[in-house]
């Protein structure tokens, strides 16, 4: 009932770590279809994803995309076959019976919704932002929490925007919680503090506040991508 959909870009060194916890911690895995899209690896992540195909109990497909995460996710999307979508970030791993959980409040009537999340590291700062996802709060989501929704929801309210080119992920939540269809499940999700610790954690959380902030304040998405690339390129 589930198409788990995953972006990568140059993910050799985790997406079989990934796919190994994907197999290890569902239900029921072959019940499931994993769809990698690649949005122009440089790398060996294709190579790995096609040798690890043999070994999984379920469907893997592996999509080509224009790099983007909207628009790889997007494309996922319209490769998915199952009745739930899964957005899945490369670097952000689900609790064990993750599959179950999301049908579970699917079938109690939250068509979409995330995890709770903890950051794969001790940092005071990240432990607190962690500790804050298990509130409802709008300002308490990110893309790293990963996103269910069903897939007439996903079609009824257009999915991801493949036109702008950052925001992707808070943008479709913004439109889920504007229609008051947003459920986090009380179980949490690890995911990578890698970008935190190459960058800086106080550096980097200061600069997603800044862009939450200018994005409250109504700057448009060209303005919020030319603060990205002149900040965390």
């Amino acid at each position: 009932m589930i198409s788990i959909i995953i972006p990568v870009l140059n993910e050799e060194s985790s997406i079989i770590e990934l796919l190994q916890h994907l197999q290890n911690n569902a239900v029921n895995a072959s019940s499931m279809e994993i769809i990698v899209v690649d949005g122009g690896s440089k790398d060996a992540t294709l190579q790995k994803v096609k040798n690890f195909k043999s070994h999984y109990k379920t469907t893997i497909k592996v999509v080509h995309s224009e790099k983007g995460r909207g628009t790889q996710l997007h494309n996922g999307s319209k490769e998915a076959t199952q009745h739930i979508l899964y957005f899945l970030h490369a670097d952000s791993y689900p609790p064990k019976n993750y599959d179950q959980l999301i049908i579970n409040a699917v079938d109690n009537g939250h068509p979409a919704g995330c995890f709770r999340m903890k950051f794969k590291s001790w940092h005071p700062w990240l432990i607190i932002i962690g500790w804050f996802t298990r509130f409802s709060w709008k300002a308490s989501r990110g893309g790293d929490q990963s996103q269910y929704i069903t897939r007439k929801l996903y079609d009824d309210i257009g999915g991801y925007n493949t036109q702008i080119p950052i925001y992707e992920d808070y943008d479709i939540i913004a439109r889920l919680y504007g229609r008051d269809q947003y459920y986090v499940i009380p179980k949490w999700l690890k995911t990578s503090a890698r970008r935190y610790h190459e960058k800086g954690v106080l550096r980097l959380q200061w600069f997603y506040i800044t862009i939450y902030w200018r994005k409250y304040r109504g700057a448009t998405i060209d303005e919020l991508y030319q603060y990205y690339l002149s900040k965390c390129d």
